[in-house]
C-alpha cells in the first residue's frame, strides 16, 4: 500500500510578488528549495494564511538569496504581494518508508530567510 505523506514544507513564507501575465508557476529562492528537498517543475500545493486560498501549481527557481516567493500566472489571483503562505510538498512512500521517513520543515524571518529546520511539528500547548 502507498500513503502520501508530506514532504516539506516552508512555513509563512511571505509571497513577494505576483506576476498574472506569466507562464505559471511559483519562483522560489533556490536557497529555500536546496534546503527544503523541493525540486523544480515539482508540484506543491499553496495554503495562503491571509485569506484561505488553497491551490496547486509547481516550483521553479527564483535567484539564489533573493527571498524571493512569486506567484505566478492564474494563481497570481490567489495571493498578493505580502500575504504570508505555507507551501508544501508531498511523497507517496510504503507504509513501511512512511512510519520511519521525516519531512523538512522550513522556517523563515519576514525576508524569507531560513531561520531554523526542523523534521517534526511541535506539540501545541493550549
Amino acid at each position: 500500500m502507498q500513503v502520501t505523506m508530506l514532504k516539506a514544507k516552508l512555513h509563512k513564507v511571505r509571497v513577494t510578488q505576483v506576476e498574472l501575465e506569466y507562464e505559471g508557476s511559483c519562483a522560489i529562492d533556490a536557497d529555500l528549495l536546496d534546503a527544503s528537498g523541493i525540486l523544480e517543475y515539482e508540484q506543491i500545493q499553496i495554503y495562503n494564511v491571509d485569506n484561505g486560498e488553497r491551490f496547486t501549481t509547481y516550483a521553479i527557481r527564483g535567484e539564489a538569496g533573493s527571498g524571493m516567493i512569486s506567484v505566478n500566472g492564474a494563481a497570481a489571483h490567489k495571493a498578493n504581494p505580502d500575504d504570508r503562505v505555507i507551501i508544501c510538498a508531498y511523497t507517496q512512500l510504503s507504509t513501511q518508508e512512511a512510519k520511519v521517513f521525516k519531512p523538512c520543515l522550513l522556517y523563515v524571518n519576514a525576508e524569507n530567510k531560513m531561520v531554523r529546520s526542523a523534521n517534526a511539528i511541535p506539540m501545541q500547548v493550549a
